[in-house]
């Protein structure tokens, strides 16, 4: 052995065993403590990686992704919030239905013990009344179907439909399918049946956040940051390893939200101001909202009993 790997000692001296069998005793340790920490599950409210994807609790995942496009210069990239269905429930808090007070993202979810939210589509001037279609249970927030194409429904009446989809009036039967469901919301197609972007390009942009569904069943919350077109969005998202099945839009502007808080995670988006302001600027307010969507996590005991 040469001493040029340990200058000054001379070759087999007994500061070289030394050394060597020191060295030999750390690569193990550390190989047990690498098997050791593979076999120890991760601590309560810590993150599991899997890919872009953050386990922020059982069910709950939150991802951060960059445009995929060299040519989008737009900034902030596109944060995701993908639900199982199998360990929350979906909720919709109108204020039409509690006071007629309108709160910020983080008002409703911490007053209602939501684990996340985000808006509930747009409102009317009145600041209450949705734009489109509204109903939880016998509570009408707006009577009236407008000409959009696309219903969140949840809060199934028959236990053979899914707990939550988006159901698409181009090729599906809403009039018989809203009879199915306690809650319905109505907004703006975002991916048609077939995948296809549906929204024509436009030099308008602002920062945008819709809800979508994945071939797996999940619910995702998607939230763009930076503002964008519609049309540039929804390019960016069919272009993710999301597995999206159709999209719908629900804000743009300054009143999009999203919050999330769980364990030692919170995650807290708000919309930017649109074109004709300074680029990307972003008020730094939480804006009162009126109607909104949010997760609680079930009760493992009682859907046992059910």
């Amino acid at each position: 052995m040469s001493n040029r790997m340990f200058p000054g000692i001379a070759p087999w001296s007994p500061g070289i065993h030394n050394r060597v069998f020191f060295a030999v005793w750390i690569v193990v340790g550390m190989l047990v403590l690498c098997l050791l920490g593979a076999l120890v599950p991760s601590p309560v409210g810590s993150y599991a990686e899997s890919g872009p994807w953050r386990e922020v609790a059982v069910g709950l995942y939150v991802g951060e992704f960059a445009s995929p496009f060299s040519q989008d210069s737009s900034g902030a990239g596109i944060t995701v919030v993908r639900i199982d269905p199998k360990y929350y429930s979906f909720r919709l808090l109108a204020a039409s239905e509690h006071g007629r007070q309108r709160m910020t993202m983080k008002e409703w979810c911490r007053n209602h013990d939501l684990v996340a939210a985000v808006n509930a589509g747009m409102f009317q001037e009145d600041g209450i009344t949705s734009v489109g279609y509204m109903k939880n249970f016998s509570h009408i927030n707006n009577p009236r179907v407008s000409r959009e194409n696309t219903f969140l429904a949840f809060n199934p009446t028959t236990p053979d439909e899914p707990e939550i989809r988006i159901i698409d009036r181009e090729c599906e039967d809403f009039n018989a399918l809203k009879r199915r469901y306690g809650t319905l919301v109505q907004s703006i197609r975002m991916i048609s049946c077939q995948r296809q972007n549906v929204w024509s390009p436009q030099s308008a942009r602002w920062s945008t956040v819709a809800v979508g569904t994945d071939t797996n069943g999940n619910v995702l919350f998607l939230f763009n940051q930076s503002p964008r077109s519609v049309h540039e969005f929804i390019e960016i998202l069919l272009a993710l390893p999301l597995s999206l099945t159709n999209a719908m839009y629900l804000e743009g502007g300054p009143q999009a939200s999203l919050y999330l808080s769980t364990g030692g995670t919170a995650i807290e988006r708000y919309g930017s101001l649109e074109t004709g302001f300074r680029n990307g600027e972003s008020i730094r307010i939480a804006l009162p909202l009126p109607n909104v969507i949010g997760i609680v996590k079930k009760d493992p005991a009682r859907d046992r009993e059910g």
